[in-house]
């Protein structure tokens, strides 16, 4: 069943290649604990010790990290979408 166009899916796949990349290599530097992205964190501005400090900034590198390869995993949805839909239009224009 075709739900949207040629353009439109060859859009679709190229964006969910593209997110697929970019968000698999973030959740590998949150993973990894890159100090680059520690602005990108949800940390408190004050914490009473520097271990405090550590424990709460591991766990939302790992959080982090997580959320960005569920991302992924939700384009890889939109990446087999757009893949179905551009080989359906192809199909359709061939004929």
């Amino acid at each position: 069943m075709k739900i949207c166009g040629p353009k439109l899916s060859l859009c679709g796949l190229i964006i969910s290649v593209w997110g697929i990349v970019q968000l698999v290599l973030m959740g590998l530097f949150f993973y990894i604990n890159s100090v680059a992205l520690i602005e990108d964190l949800p940390l408190e501005e004050e914490y009473h010790s520097l271990e405090d400090f550590y424990t709460a900034a591991n766990r939302a590198y790992k959080q982090n990290a997580y959320n960005c390869w569920i991302a992924a995993c939700i384009y890889v949805l939109t990446l087999l979408l757009s893949a179905q839909q551009f080989y359906m239009n192809s199909r359709v224009t061939a004929n």
